[in-house]
């Protein structure tokens, strides 16, 4: 029983020297020197801000993504021990000493890092020799865009680190199907495939991009399982299901979480709660919750109510610009007890302070010529009667026999003369309005619009009759308590439609650029100026490789099509084993680039050149694939194969000699002179040259 004493107890591993090697050379490049700058670089103004609203537990929102990024880089700061505390106005406000910026850098940095090794995990799992594995990662290594992007408080090389862990999880996966299917192995990696593109697309849509690659090849996979003679019917089940839960039951789940964490830490108001709607802010501490808090929730004939137009656009707009409210009434008092007003009932609109009715007459408005005037109705003696009633519509209601709700309901104004619809045009008055927003009626015919759906924020029952009561009425606190918490998926649902909507200002700016400009490395950004010397940070690229990626893409499209033409008269240059291994490279690498380039030039906002970073990584890792290809196949001769290899070798030392070139603009801890900035600009070295010849 005890014979094992007997023995010693050895434990083996098999060690990869290589990808030790790669890791740690990764991780030197990106951590070297990793607070310096000691000051805001480029978009780390945004992200600093959403950093320090996670520290103070402040509700914002940010159309650029999902917020699993912004969580991540807030991950830094707590575990750097940032209060929040900094102002983060301008590019360049040197960095106080409460900010931990190497916490704040370290998690961008280390995706980076950890980028490199599984570049080379990638291209061996596709089956292709250790030589093109170490050509990747090596690439992936130098690239000084890859480089600079990952040194900074910023997504891109976290987005790349999911996207390459989700290539690399379904390779894994994919190969474990062959010999060992449900495996626990087989079941880690299918699992961690989808967690890694929920991860991807948590960081930015942009990682839809390589879901839907991964979904895709997936897909094609399963189908080819599907006709598998060799398996059971249940066998195939299985299959299914199994990729059905891990690729889009986990992401699916995996999202809401993000956003579930997202709205626990942020309950807090903020400098966004008006673009969310009134429900939405009320769940809010602070805020508009504080203003709201104890209202009644069934708005009633003789009611004191502020009314909020939905749409909140151009921006957040009442039914009355100033702080007056609007009660909405038959009397000035709410009856005991008070009688609900409900959908389909006539009711009028009265100003608190003046005691005028919201009316509207079929004259046209003063900038809305194709719509109605609103205003409060006065007697001037000019034979136009008042027409101030107005049928109530609740939009989201579950009957029509419905109660208004503070808050809760969304509701329509029909003039019952005119069937006018009461709406925000969106225009601004003149001065003698004071630049207040236009209120005009719309007639019915021209269709629904969001501009023309209100809601309740502030209710208070009226009890008074006498001006001056009505007055301090209107200002103080109701006493009944009404619980208006949202649901999580209502707050979701809400703040992924926002997301989704929201348009951020896109006009142009200085370092913007077009995808065409990408791929030939015409445009770069200056990311930093030192404010003494003249060091300074660009996100500029390594041009051999951006080239030679380039050229990689079109040599494969051309030699695929060569050899599908070549199958179609029968003819098989290549083994089976050596073409599907082709195909898969292709469709995980070229099939990468394409899916994470060609969208931008259908998207109608401000592009910069490290939008380009993540296609870039599939190109460095279909480049090896190509030269390998080249060597094993087109090389007819043991002279050429070592021609080219030397081709190779010289290739890949000018890459190098380039990435070290550009090393100043890259870490920013040299002073250059306007010649040698000038110099390291690969376009206007070539404008020199040409101009001295």
């Amino acid at each position: 029983m005890w014979g094992f004493l007997k023995r010693p107890i050895v434990v083996t591993a098999d060690i990869n020297l290589s990808l030790v090697a790669l890791t740690g050379m990764g991780l030197l490049s990106r951590l070297w020197r990793l607070t310096y700058p000691p000051a805001v670089v480029f978009d780390e103004v945004y992200y600093g801000q959403y950093i320090s609203f996670y520290m103070k537990r402040i509700f914002f929102l940010d159309d650029s993504g999902p917020p699993f990024g912004h969580m991540v880089l807030a991950l830094g700061g707590y575990l750097g021990g940032f209060d929040g505390h900094f102002l983060w106005n301008r590019i360049g406000a040197e960095y106080s000493s409460n900010v931990p910026v190497w916490s704040l850098r370290l998690l961008p940095a280390l995706a980076g890092a950890l980028s490199v090794p599984m570049a080379y995990q990638i291209v061996l799992e596709l089956h292709f020799s250790h030589c093109a594995a170490m050509g990747a990662a090596l690439l992936m290594l130098i690239e000084n865009a890859l480089i600079t992007q990952s040194r900074l408080m910023l997504l891109e090389s976290v987005l790349i680190f999911f996207n390459l862990l989700a290539v690399l999880s379904y390779l894994k996966f994919f190969n474990c199907q062959k010999h060992s299917p449900f495996s626990l192995s087989w079941w880690f990696w299918l699992t961690l495939t989808g967690v890694a593109c929920s991860c991807a697309v948590g960081i930015k849509y942009m990682g839809m991009f390589t879901y839907v690659l991964m979904l895709a090849v997936a897909a094609v996979h399963a189908w080819h399982l599907i006709g598998d003679q060799t398996l059971s019917n249940v066998c195939v089940f299985c299959h299914l299901l199994a990729r059905a839960v891990a690729l889009l039951v986990i992401p699916v789940v995996l999202y809401l979480l993000f956003f579930y964490v997202h709205l626990i830490l942020l309950f807090r108001s903020g400098p966004h709660d008006q673009i969310m709607s009134s429900a939405f802010q009320a769940s809010l501490e602070g805020g508009l919750a504080r203003i709201t808090q104890g209202q009644p929730l069934e708005v009633a004939f003789g009611s004191q109510v502020t009314l909020r137009n939905v749409f909140g656009k151009p921006v957040p707009c009442w039914l009355h610009s100033h702080q007056d409210t609007y009660p909405m009434m038959h009397q000035l008092v709410v009856s005991s007890p008070p009688r609900p007003v409900r959908h389909g009932d006539m009711v009028q609109l009265v100003h608190g302070m003046t005691t005028r009715s919201l009316n509207t007459h079929d004259v046209a408005a003063p900038l809305s010529p194709h719509s109605q005037e609103v205003s409060c109705y006065i007697d001037y003696n000019i034979s136009m009667p008042a027409q101030n009633l107005w049928r109530l519509e609740i939009v989201n209601r579950g009957s029509d026999t419905d109660v208004w709700k503070t808050i809760l309901s969304e509701v329509r104004f029909v003039h019952v003369n005119t069937s006018a619809v009461l709406k925000l045009s969106g225009a601004h008055l003149p001065d003698w309005g004071y630049r207040q927003l236009e209120i005009v009626g719309e007639k019915l015919s021209r269709g629904y619009h969001e501009s023309m759906v209100w809601n309740v924020e502030e209710h208070r029952y009226g009890a008074s009759q006498e001006q001056r009561e009505r007055e301090r009425e209107l200002h103080s606190p109701a006493q009944v308590d009404v619980s208006r918490n949202l649901s999580f998926m209502a707050r979701f649902l809400e703040l992924q439609w926002k997301m989704l909507v929201l348009r951020s200002d896109d006009s142009e700016h200085k370092y913007s650029s077009s995808p065409l400009e990408w791929v030939t490395l015409d445009t770069n950004i200056a990311y930093w100026l030192h404010p003494r010397t003249s060091a300074q940070i660009h996100l500029l690229g390594n041009i051999v490789i951006w080239i030679s990626g380039s050229l990689a893409l079109a040599i494969y499209a051309l030699l695929s099509l060569w050899y599908l033409l070549r199958q179609r008269r029968n003819v098989h240059d290549l083994p089976q084993d050596a073409w599907l291994r082709w195909v898969l490279a292709g469709a995980l690498c070229a099939g990468g680039w394409a899916v994470n380039y060609l969208p931008f030039f259908l998207m109608e906002k401000t592009l910069f050149l490290y939008h380009y970073l993540p296609a870039l990584t599939f190109q460095i890792l279909l480049l090896p694939v190509v030269l390998q290809h080249i060597s094993d196949h087109l090389c007819r001769s043991q002279l050429q194969r070592s021609v080219f290899s030397a081709l190779v070798v010289a290739w890949y030392s000018s890459a190098c000699h380039v990435s070290h070139t550009l090393r100043p603009l890259t870490y920013g801890d040299k002073s250059l002179s306007p010649h040698e900035l000038k110099a390291l600009r690969w376009k206007d070295s070539w404008d020199i040259l040409i101009r001295k010849h």
